[in-house]
């Protein structure tokens, strides 16, 4: 049975990071408790210094720039492009990496999921916007301080930044419409 769940950022839970260097915001996961058992899992984390990042061997990993000046990292030793707000960047869960913040402290928006387990989709939408999926859970982040998710069949959510809309067991092809700047996130069992 479909199942829909509108996650309110006031609620979410603040968790340690894996490395003790600072703590996440985390909005939802699929399964397990703490940081381990989950096959995928949605966090906000509060970065104040450069530094390393914790290691998720087995996973994969995107990591979004949501406010602040942005930042580069170091993946294995190979320094990327200046990540900027809005702009996703996906790297192995087992790499090495180290964040250099671009000027000053920032938040950002990651995704951690287990590939061997999920197939992930994610894209960042502007504006108003409408998209069909038959992604079995569909995830709507808002950064647009009000927004709208109309589902079809007369079901909508409205959302504030950084609520997040969770639809679980999605049986088949749906239109999703949106009506603000948003990340989708279309996760499907392999």
């Amino acid at each position: 049975m479909t199942q829909l769940n509108v996650l309110r950022a006031a609620n979410y839970p603040r968790m340690p990071w894996k490395n003790g260097g600072g703590s996440t915001e985390e909005i939802t996961r699929d399964a397990g408790v703490g940081l381990e058992g989950f096959g995928w899992r949605l966090s906000i984390a509060d970065i104040g210094e450069s530094g390393g990042f914790s290691s998720f061997a087995g996973y994969q990993r995107i990591i979004t720039v949501l406010q602040g000046a942005g930042m580069t990292l170091t993946v294995d030793g190979q320094d990327t492009r200046a990540l900027l707000p809005l702009d996703p960047f996906a790297f192995s869960g087992a790499s090495q990496v180290a964040c250099t913040l671009i000027d000053g402290p920032i938040r950002d928006f990651n995704l951690i999921y287990a590939p061997d387990r999920y197939s992930v989709r994610l894209q960042w939408l502007q504006g108003g916007q409408r998209f069909f999926t038959q992604a079995r859970t569909v995830l709507v982040f808002s950064v647009a301080d009000e927004m709208r998710v109309d589902l079809g069949g007369g079901v909508a959510a409205l959302l504030e930044r950084h609520d997040c809309l969770q639809l679980l067991d999605n049986p088949g092809l749906r239109e999703v419409s949106v009506s603000g700047a948003c990340c989708v996130i279309e996760l499907t069992a392999i």
